[in-house]
């Protein structure tokens, strides 16, 4: 009999990859589903490339590359070293078995196959239990426009290091897009015990999610509490280019603007322990009715993911009877 998820992750790609690791590792087989951005997907030599989707199943599936945290461990690049001799585009790495997964996965969606079913294949090819689902089976492409002009996400991020200055994002194909029926069912499941955003981008890699029509309001409709983990740690990113874009759009660099960022949707927020005592973190907090809760959230190791991932339940599950008799009023 398979279960019903307990638990929705929704994340992006390396960082919120880490924490739906260790919310995978302490929670019982089968019981975490995971809500992955797809706005970073884009067309490259003629295939579907999925980073985030293919992030988080390499991580959950242990095959991910340990010291890079995307593409494949123990990877060959004959294809790439033959697409450069020929003259081909080289700017975006594809390792031969990483390779076949795009291959595989553009061939089947392209024969009328849904993104959310090959992704539910490939998670039992790789071994994974963990339901991997796709904001939407249609594609999203997350647009930044910037001062080098309008850029898809991959060209901004990899072709270009992130070094354009951001002044505004805008997220084609939202607006055609629906939530998939595996995610509403997870969504309206009486199992649901919490729904978890991971320390991904809140604007690269979450607000993608939130901007397909009725999303809102489905995660907001599941009668659990609704707990984020703060993508900063001392007004610094970990990884990537959150507070450089922050910076670049007139926002504060700190967790106060996570806050805002997330209010009205979030119920509790996990933030580094540093961050916890901040003045102006408790008043954020306060004007938005969030609980803030501290802990060491820097995930450098198995323990450090798990330890995380058993604060960020321990909050939901502590928020839960004030949350659902709310809800259910």
């Amino acid at each position: 009999m398979i279960k019903a998820p307990t638990v929705l992750a929704v994340c992006g790609g390396v960082g919120g990859a880490k924490l739906a690791l260790g919310l995978q590792r302490v929670l019982p087989p089968g019981e975490l589903a995971v809500l992955v951005n797809t706005g970073d997907d884009f067309t490259h030599l003629g295939l579907r490339i999925c980073p985030d989707l293919d992030t988080v199943l390499y991580t959950l599936a242990g095959v991910v590359h340990p010291q890079q945290g995307w593409g494949r461990a123990e990877e060959t690049f004959g294809f790439m070293s033959e697409l450069r001799q020929q003259g081909g585009p080289e700017w975006f790495l594809l390792g031969d078995r990483d390779l076949v997964v795009h291959v595989e996965r553009t061939r089947r969606v392209g024969s009328g196959e849904r993104l959310t079913s090959v992704m539910a294949d490939l998670a039992q090819r790789f071994g994974v239990r963990t339901r991997i689902l796709p904001m939407a089976d249609s594609e999203v492409a997350t647009l930044l426009n910037t001062d080098a002009g309008p850029l898809e996400f991959q060209h901004y991020f990899v072709r270009l290091r992130c070094e354009p200055q951001v002044r505004d994002l805008a997220y084609a194909g939202a607006p055609q897009a629906r939530p998939t029926d595996e995610l509403t069912a997870v969504l309206r499941s009486t199992a649901l015990r919490a729904i978890v955003i991971c320390p991904s981008n809140p604007f690269l890699s979450i607000d993608p999610v939130l901007a397909v029509p009725g999303m809102l309001a489905a995660l907001r409709a599941a009668r659990v509490p609704i707990v984020a983990v703060s993508p900063l740690i001392g007004g610094r990113a970990v990884k990537g280019p959150t507070a450089k874009i922050m910076r670049e759009l007139g926002l504060d660099v700190g967790t106060p603007t996570i806050l805002r960022h997330y209010a009205g949707l979030i119920d509790g927020l996990l933030v580094d322990t540093g961050d916890v005592d901040d003045v102006a973190t408790r008043e954020a907090a306060a004007s938005a009715g969030v609980r803030v809760v501290g802990e060491p959230t820097l995930m450098r190791s198995s323990a450090d993911r798990e330890r995380v991932a058993e604060a960020a339940l321990a909050l939901a599950d502590a928020l839960h009877p004030q949350v659902s008799a709310r809800k259910a009023s």
